[in-house]
């Protein structure tokens, strides 16, 4: 049996398609306001976002969860699925880089460096879960780096994201937290009291590639494309995001 389909063909407006992002929990307010842009440019296509820890979507993608493009918090997730066939071949792009920071609640001084986490005063730390969250796995680089790791173990409260280190920081539920500075710069509820040397961890990259399992695979680079672009360079700076020149 043949459905009807007259009601499409009379229909003047453009269909509508839908891309889904699949988006570090961290990029989540420089790509709402990229998303103003983009919708503006191209109206047809509408863009649902889906927000959460790069380990936890790399998960979600691997068990078959319908998504197009995927930006990850550091190009270990992504490599994975590389390795697995995963991605379409020629579209992954480096996006941005970032920092990580030290920040304690606002009210907080007896924190100015990332050795007085060894003092008494301070019970709890939190960072991102090292095995899942790749802010977690640069923060544990640098506590390790500088030699403070094992010695802090007992204090560490772990997050599913980076966003929940923050929360927990804001909140005053721990003493101090390990983000990127560009979370860090969103909230008015934190400082930062120190900034990780660079040499104490890997460099921060997040990576973006459209997948296999996209429908839309040539719309699905076009939004990649537009992502690269100046006027989306223009939002990632705003938000405190370094470039990376492709």
């Amino acid at each position: 049996m043949v459905a009807c389909n007259g009601a499409t063909l009379n229909n003047q407006q453009p269909e509508v398609v839908s891309l889904t992002v699949s988006v570090a929990a961290s990029l989540q307010d420089a790509m709402k306001a990229i998303k103003v842009l983009y919708t503006k440019e191209t109206p047809d296509v509408t863009i649902i976002y889906n927000f959460a820890s790069s380990g936890s979507l790399q998960q979600q993608i691997e068990q078959g969860a319908p998504v197009d493009v995927f930006i990850s918090a550091a190009p270990k997730q992504m490599n994975d699925l590389e390795y697995k066939g995963l991605l379409v071949q020629g579209t992954r792009q480096s996006l941005v880089n970032n920092q990580v920071v030290l920040v304690s609640p606002k009210e907080e001084t007896g924190i100015s460096n990332f050795k007085d986490l060894t003092s008494d005063n301070i019970s709890k730390i939190a960072m991102g879960d090292p095995e899942s969250v790749p802010a977690g796995q640069y923060a544990k680089e640098v506590l390790t780096s500088l030699n403070l790791f094992e010695q802090l173990k007992p204090k560490l409260v772990f997050g599913k994201d980076v966003r929940q280190v923050l929360s927990y920081v804001e909140t005053g539920n721990v003493d101090a937290g390990l983000v990127y500075a560009t979370d860090a710069k969103l909230s008015n509820q934190v400082k930062i009291v120190a900034t990780a040397p660079p040499e104490s961890y890997s460099r921060i990259i997040y990576p973006v590639a459209v997948l296999k399992e996209s429908k839309n695979p040539d719309l699905a680079n076009q939004f990649v494309q537009f992502i690269i672009g100046d006027s989306a360079k223009t939002v990632f700076l705003r938000y405190g995001f370094i470039m990376v020149d492709n």
